[in-house]
């Protein structure tokens, strides 16, 4: 896999080699024009709100992005954004990191980039691992919180991420950014760009960021890539990219048992005791403090590549209508390797006829897919009125099959030899009109009618040797509507109603006994805004009503997936506030609050009973059922708050002081104060400096200290709770509660050299 890496990325450095040349060429036979952003604007115009819509959003650019941006993945990036928590496996936010919205998680996030879905079609999940540095290659990064506007992918359940890649630089660049930080961290980047010459040019980037982790062998090796050339005229602009990253990655997923955090002895024992642990994996609990990982085999890792590719094409046809036409294609393919023992053979060869023979395997879990994506917008924009006719298809074809690599069965098995083979295909199409107009000069109207169909189909044998027979088609109607009413030039009230729709994911309709149901949203938004040249405020208010949502249980499956289930009602009820302040040209304050309620107003919590007669040595198994009512919603805590100070001293010298609240989150839907994540308050310092001497463009500083109090928190975690008793034993359930320790005080530092 390394030698083919490097194979793809020599071949994406002489084709980046050529664009050079060709449009060196073209300059002495095109002729000049006059350059718009307006058609950069365009691509993503379908999938954005505008500064008077209906709708609760914020934007980062670039500016404040690459002010932090030494290394951690995206999420963590957008950690001060209002409603956002995030979390990271490995603790210091490089490798497997992720973020929820409004207590949603990333499966309920629609990721859109350049309008293109980022989703993975299956799991609705999004893998920033598997694009690491791509912060580098963005300009801008709108979050729409709620139902949000009409988008392209999977339907949106708790926010939308629109991310819009750089616009051309106007001259030549080159560009060299290294940074090194704790547990081994550091980041190589280098990007260089043509300009724009008569229309023409072409940029790129190659990045390597790597981190031991704060977590025990929570190791990563990431790389990435970023190619792109087009030409821009007065009316038409096409631009083709290709992107991708390559991701080895320690796993981290497991958690850290809740005693082990805590220090507590006799509890590492009784867990020993009760899960049977073997005397490696009982020195591994006794002596690993909040590092703690389960994983100890030396390759026990994920190694994943993913390589996009885009074409888009955009036209103004006059000075009211313009299109903007996109195709992309991705590949991925990959696997997670992991040392299993004492493992019965017909749990991987059902027909295998010394089942009952027991060994150590080594396996390896493979997806290899491909993803197929067309996406179209057609904008029209006149004075009162304006309107947008967007949509698109798309096509996921994945297939999932395991390997053993090695073993010690008793019987010989041919080398690689696949236990399991499943595949998986979804086609998506959707079709949206959204329209504004203004009704008078205050009062502007919004429209938004969507109509999606999914059909989704898995077929073949997983990992738990099921056969699948998995055929739903879903056809779903999205309305939306709202209205902004300008008080002023500096107040503005709005309100809208919106109906999302949301099929099930793979898991949900392989793993789960009883077949679930597609889920169905009414989200009610009304807002104040207030703005003028020193100070910004909004206060939104949200209802966010759902039927059969699927909610996490709390517990994960073998690869760290979370499991869900379907409730009949529920519903977020909240109120974000965010302000900013310009105290002094020097001073500047910023705060976000988000205050809320998240309830199941019925929920049926299940557990395992397993029964064991002394007498005849058989075991019986039940599910034991208990009803809870107006129940708190699962990893949705009641506060978040982020706030910042930035000062100013001197020119080009920036410090900011940044802080984290979020309140306590239950790991399940009980509302169990011993199943929760406690409460925590983070603060980070940043400082940045810039240099514009006259060899050079500019040099930048940056540092970049987290967690400068040193709290020792966790942000994420899981539980399961379960019966193991002799019959007519009224024990109490077992209940195992795991955590994800983050690092305390750390730092990254980095120097950007822009030529």
């Amino acid at each position: 896999m390394k030698n083919l890496f490097q194979h793809r990325t020599k071949i994406y450095l002489s084709l980046f080699s050529f664009f050079f040349s060709l449009f060196s060429f073209a300059q002495e036979v095109a002729q000049d024009s006059t350059k718009s952003n307006k058609l950069e604007d365009v691509i993503v115009t379908a999938t954005r709100v505008k500064d008077n819509s209906p709708f609760a959003f914020s934007t980062l650019k670039k500016d404040a992005l690459n002010a932090t941006n030494l290394g951690q993945d995206l999420p963590i990036l957008l950690d001060q954004m209002p409603s956002v928590v995030t979390t990271s496996d490995a603790g210091i936010g490089v490798g497997y990191t992720g973020m929820r919205v409004r207590g949603s998680d990333a499966t309920r996030v629609n990721v859109t980039i350049n309008g293109i879905p980022y989703n993975d079609a299956e799991s609705h999940g999004t893998f920033w691992v598997n694009m690491p540095d791509f912060v580098s290659s963005v300009e801008d990064i709108q979050l729409q919180r709620g139902a949000g506007t009409s988008t392209n992918g999977s339907g949106a359940f708790g926010a939308s991420l629109n991310l819009r890649t750089l616009k051309p630089s106007t001259e030549g660049y080159a560009t060299i950014s290294n940074s090194i930080g704790s547990f081994g961290t550091r980041k190589h980047t280098l990007s260089l760009g043509t300009g724009i010459k008569n229309g023409f040019y072409a940029e790129g980037r190659l990045s390597k960021i790597a981190s031991d982790g704060y977590i025990d062998r929570a190791s990563s090796d990431l790389k990435s890539f970023y190619t792109e050339a087009g030409y821009i005229g007065t009316k038409t602009s096409v631009k083709a990219m290709v992107f991708g990253g390559k991701e080895i990655t320690y796993q981290s997923w497991y958690g850290t048992p809740e005693a082990v955090i805590k220090g507590d002895v006799a509890g590492i024992q009784a867990y020993i005791a009760r899960n049977y642990s073997s005397s490696e994996e009982a020195f591994n609990l006794l002596n690993s403090g909040r590092t703690y990982n389960f994983y100890t085999y030396e390759n026990q890792v994920d190694n994943y590549g993913q390589n996009h590719y885009q074409l888009h094409f955009t036209h103004q046809f006059n000075d009211y209508l313009n299109a903007s036409i996109s195709g992309n294609y991705t590949k991925g393919k990959g696997f997670y390797e992991e040392f299993k023992d004492k493992q019965k053979l017909k749990d991987y060869f059902s027909e295998a006829p010394n089942g009952s023979d027991e060994g150590d395997l080594v396996r390896r879990k493979w997806l290899d897919n491909d993803f197929y994506a067309f996406v179209y917008s057609l904008n029209y924009k006149k004075e009162k009125f304006s309107a947008t006719l967007g949509g698109g298809y798309n096509k996921y074809d994945g297939d999932h099959f395991g390997e053993i690599i090695w073993n010690s069965f008793p019987v010989a098995l041919d080398k690689d030899l696949q236990y399991y083979k499943a595949s998986g295909l979804k086609e998506d199409y959707s079709t949206f009109l959204k329209s504004d107009y203004n009704f008078t000069e205050k009062l502007i109207g919004f429209l938004d009618l969507q109509v999606r169909k999914v059909d989704y189909s898995a077929n073949g044998m997983n990992a738990d040797l099921k056969q699948l027979n998995v055929n739903k088609t879903y056809n779903f109607f999205n309305p939306k509507a709202g209205i902004t009413y300008l008080i002023n030039d500096k107040n503005k009230v709005y309100g809208s109603v919106s109906v999302a729709n949301k099929e099930p994911n793979r898991d949900d309709l392989t793993k789960n006994p009883t077949e679930p149901s597609a889920e169905k949203l009414i989200d009610y938004e009304v807002g104040y805004a207030f703005k003028n040249r020193l100070f910004a405020v909004n206060l939104n208010g949200y209802f966010m009503n759902y039927k059969d949502q699927l909610v996490l249980t709390g517990a994960i499956d073998d690869t760290g997936g979370p499991i869900r289930e379907n409730v009949d009602k529920s519903y977020r009820l909240g109120v974000e506030l965010t302000a900013q302040a310009n105290v002094t040209d020097k001073l500047k304050l910023e705060i976000n609050t988000t205050v809320s309620k998240n309830k199941i107003k019925s929920f049926d919590y299940k557990v395992a009973d397993t029964q064991y007669d002394t007498n005849t040595y058989e075991e019986s198994y039940f599910t034991v059922i208990t009803k809870y009512t107006d129940t708190d919603i699962s990893f949705s805590p009641n506060v978040i708050s982020s706030g910042s100070i930035t000062y100013s001293p001197i020119k080009n010298l920036n410090l900011a002081l940044l802080s984290k609240y979020v309140g306590k989150q239950f790991l399940d839907n009980t509302a169990t104060n011993s199943r929760s994540i406690k409460a925590y308050n983070t603060s980070n310092l940043s400082a940045s400096y810039t240099l514009k001497p006259k060899w050079i463009r500019e040099i930048n500083f940056n540092l970049l200290v987290n967690n400068i109090f040193n709290k020792m928190y966790e942000s994420n975690g899981y539980t399961f709770s379960y019966y193991y008793r002799p019959l007519a034993s009224n024990d109490n359930a077992i209940t195992e509660n795991f955590y994800y320790p983050q690092a305390g005080i750390n730092f990254i530092t980095g120097v950007t050299l822009k030529f």
